[in-house]
């Protein structure tokens, strides 16, 4: 019997919930069959398994989120070990003899390496990273989030066992802990009361309301928003440049494309070439912040930037890995194709993993300026707004010049006001001076 739990397929995941069950208790399965689709916060994927066998048991019903290394069904291989009823493990006592061998109960066997869940990601959809450490000072490896609710609760991590990659403590071990009672030092922890919403057939009836569901797409993506808000110490920076030389140079390469039949380039294309460049200049900006705990901070030595874009499935983050090293031609065909991917739910959980800064624009709306919330765990993301012409002195002139503003917010645990400052500069001068952006060696 294997128990087939719920797997962690992003850096950024913790949860995931069941979208549809491709096979029924009592069913049949062989190996490389679709069992079930999962829901992250990133993708729908396809897991498929890797032993055959009768499914035995549904644990988690559609529709369902549950934290990783949750158990989510049960399948019955043939082989005589019997998956042992979940319970919260007992605190270790001296064992005492029996005085004879009992016929009807065994004691417990000495705990066996756990057999591997029966699922994997399809290898045509996905590629596994690894996760990287966060050992605190008790050497523990531990998530953030995971210390963080430890010290709210009062918990010591150096007895438990995680159940995730590498050993690592996950949220789901701590399920059976957090509310238990903490000694009687540790303060409690603190509720921040909340505005109930009004609600009722009348005020209703009033407000002409109807009910929409709310994806389970859209509940991760406000539940990672919120605790970015209110856990990352934003602070925001905002820098004007001039676009006129950079607006020509676009159509001039535009004219080029048709000629070499390449893709046409965009100034948001334009834009993420920049932005990479620019933290190839600041690698401090091009960074991610472990945790309080955490004696070290990640300085990221390849340069991939995400692309938020808003499909129809909701707001997505594909990564341009290695933008410092692509031309403008490159970023443009495959930020298009990504979009297209998007709008369509075909990216994979590859495709927008491992970003280390993202580029938000929203100019092609109309807006003129605005502030992003981090993509944790990056360090800090760009908003892009629109192109305009404004009346601008020039020496003893006023004279129409296309302008654009863009806002980085960054995290000030990691990222200083001057080293904000630093890095907005030196992506105005590649705007300002767009033939750096494409002349510039990879």
């Amino acid at each position: 019997m294997i128990e087939i739990k719920m797997p962690r397929l992003s850096d950024t995941m913790e949860e995931g919930a069941v979208a549809a069950w491709h096979k029924k208790p009592g069913e049949r399965v062989e190996v490389g069959d679709v069992l079930v689709e999962i829901e992250t916060d990133k993708a729908t994927m396809d897991y498929e398994a890797y032993e055959a066998g009768t499914l035995s048991e549904i644990l988690v019903a559609e529709g369902d989120t549950v934290a990783i290394g949750t158990p989510i069904a049960m399948l019955d291989n043939g082989k005589d070990s019997p998956a042992p009823a979940p319970a919260p493990a007992p605190a270790p006592v001296e064992a005492t003899p029996a005085p004879e061998p009992a016929a009807s109960v065994s004691p417990a066997p000495s705990p066996a390496p756990s057999p591997a869940p029966a699922v994997a990601a399809s290898s045509s959809r996905t590629v596994s990273r690894a996760v990287p450490e966060n050992r605190g000072a008790d050497g523990q490896f531990a998530s953030p989030l995971v210390r963080r609710l430890a010290r709210e609760h009062g918990l010591d991590l150096s007895g438990i066992r995680g159940s995730g990659p590498g050993g690592r403590i996950i949220r789901a071990d701590l399920d059976s802990l957090v509310g238990a009672p903490a000694g009687p030092a540790t303060p409690a922890p603190r509720h921040v009361a909340r505005p109930v919403v009004a609600t009722g057939p009348i005020v209703d009836a009033r407000r002409a309301s109807q009910e929409v569901p709310v994806t389970k797409a859209r509940r991760v993506i406000a539940r990672r928003l919120s605790e970015s808000a209110q856990t990352i110490p934003h602070f925001y920076v905002t820098s004007v440049a001039d676009a006129e030389v950079l607006t020509q140079m676009r159509a001039d390469l535009n004219e080029q494309a048709v000629d070499k039949d390449l893709a046409k380039v965009s100034v948001n294309d334009l834009i993420v070439r920049a932005v990479a460049l620019a933290l190839r200049e600041h690698p401090e900006v091009n960074a991610s912040y472990l945790g309080d705990d955490s004696k070290v901070m990640q300085l990221h030595n390849r340069v991939n930037v995400g692309v938020a874009v808003a499909s129809q499935h909701g707001l997505v983050v594909p990564v341009i890995v290695d933008a410092d090293l692509k031309s403008v031609y490159e970023i443009g065909a495959e930020t298009k194709s990504l979009a297209a991917q998007a709008n369509g739910k075909g990216l994979s959980i590859e495709q927008m993993s491992g970003g280390t800064f993202t580029v938000s624009n929203l100019g092609m709306y109309g807006v003129e300026e605005f502030t992003a919330i981090i993509n944790p765990p990056e360090g800090a993301i760009l908003a892009v707004g629109a192109t305009t012409r404004e009346a601008v002195i020039v020496g003893d002139q006023i004279v129409p010049r296309h302008r654009m503003r863009m806002t980085l917010s960054a995290d000030h645990r990691i990222i200083d006001g001057a080293l904000a400052a630093q890095f907005l500069r030196t992506l105005t001068a590649f705007i300002e001076h767009p033939w750096r952006i494409v002349a510039a060696e990879a």
